[in-house]
């Protein structure tokens, strides 16, 4: 009954994991959600016709944006507020891109997947609208208002306005 699917998983489950990673932003909820993507995808295995990657992200998007409607988002306070770091140290490209991946998670789940798929994955925006279930119409407002909420971010937009003084 495998029919190439244990193939499939040795040679994508670490790929499948860093994007489900940067939907979730948390390991162990991004190997449930490929766990949970993989199991479905096994069960309708002999059904689906060519690349099954499309399938596969589609179930991960959609498992993860069910996952997060149901998930509480409260704050979490923090003992100390963490420090700020030199721009001319290395560790600020690190923080640079901590705050980016704050930003982007808090978009809303159909956003910030369409930002991990056409950004990260490399994947056409026609791609990322049958991945995500949508029309290309839609998938374009998306990364749009996606792209806007970024822009207007505070600490993004602090980033920004470092990288230009340098």
């Amino acid at each position: 009954m495998d029919d190439g699917f244990a193939d499939y998983v040795a040679q994508r489950h670490s790929r499948l994991c860093r994007m489900a990673y940067l939907l979730a932003r948390d390991w162990g909820t991004a190997e449930d959600l490929v766990q949970t993507a993989l199991a479905k995808a096994w069960l309708a295995w002999r059904r689906i016709e060519g690349n099954p990657d499309p399938y596969v992200y589609r179930i991960i998007v959609n498992t993860h944006a069910s996952w997060w409607r149901r998930r509480w988002r409260g704050e979490i306070p923090a003992e100390t507020l963490p420090e700020t770091a030199d721009p001319r140290d290395e560790a600020a490209e690190v923080d640079d891109q901590a705050a980016l991946w704050s930003a982007i998670g808090t978009l809303s789940p159909r956003q910030r997947a369409v930002i991990v798929l056409h950004y990260y994955e490399g994947r056409t925006l026609a791609q990322v609208a049958d991945i995500v279930g949508c029309s290309l119409g839609a998938v374009k407002t998306q990364l749009s208002r996606a792209l806007t909420r970024l822009r207007v971010d505070p600490d993004v937009r602090t980033m920004s306005m470092e990288r230009a003084k340098r």
